[in-house]
């Protein structure tokens, strides 16, 4: 353990960090949400952990037992309610179990999986974040006295948004079947809303409901490819 994760772990909770002696896992395969949960993390002082995938995630939780576990329902290997139903079940239950995603509409989902809460992509707000964390936790784990409330945001690097529209470009370049649409409009919807990409949002949308109702073509996949290839030309190279 180094010395930053011996403090974070060791001291109690403050009005200023309020979630100081917890560990965070985080399941995200977006780099972008990744980055603004750990950012989050670092001002409340939790510290945190992250898998990409339920693999990942089951090989973290056969070492440890995090204080909060945040789950991304849309996952390249699989959804994240299986792993928020295992967890829940799991003797002794992880203190939070919360879920996220773009797409509001799977809340009930989460909350049908016995997760304690769910929080929408884009995750920024750090009262929000706060909030979603600490009105599950046991009462000798509550920071004593009155929490400093703060209006503050985070923003991640432009690092994270460039690998997010990589990621989706090699799914997208490797098969332009309709296979593989599902997850990766549930991926491309949080990325857009993280990054207030109206029309992004707007295209991911529209093909997810032609790909549920089974009218996606692989012209379709072509078509949502260029919009990231020309995203990522705005963005640049890293």
């Amino acid at each position: 353990m180094d010395p930053l994760d011996d403090f974070m772990t060791t001291r109690p909770p403050s009005a200023r960090r309020p979630l100081l002696g917890l560990t965070v896992l985080v399941v995200e395969d977006s780099r972008f949400a990744c980055e603004a949960v750990r950012l989050l993390c670092l001002r409340s002082g939790a510290r945190i952990r992250r898998a990409d995938s339920l693999e990942h995630a089951h090989k973290h939780l056969g070492t440890y037992r995090p204080s909060v576990l945040i789950v991304d329902v849309g996952l390249p290997d699989g959804s994240g309610l299986e792993l928020i139903a295992s967890c829940v079940q799991a003797t002794p239950r992880i203190d939070v179990i919360l879920g996220t995603s773009g797409d509001a509409e799977v809340e009930s989902a989460v909350q049908a999986a016995g997760a304690n809460g769910f929080i929408a992509k884009p995750i920024s707000s750090l009262s929000a974040f706060q909030n979603a964390i600490l009105q599950h936790l046991p009462q000798d784990r509550q920071p004593p006295g009155p929490r400093l409330l703060t209006d503050e945001t985070v923003s991640p690097d432009i690092i994270a948004y460039h690998d997010d529209l990589s990621h989706v470009a090699n799914v997208i370049d490797g098969d332009t079947s309709t296979e593989n649409l599902g997850y990766v409009t549930q991926f491309l919807k949080g990325v857009a809303r993280s990054v207030d990409d109206a029309d992004l949002d707007t295209a991911v949308c529209a093909l997810a409901d032609k790909f549920a109702r089974g009218a996606s073509t692989p012209d379709d996949v072509i078509s949502l490819g260029a919009m990231v290839q020309s995203r990522l030309s705005q963005v640049g190279p890293i």
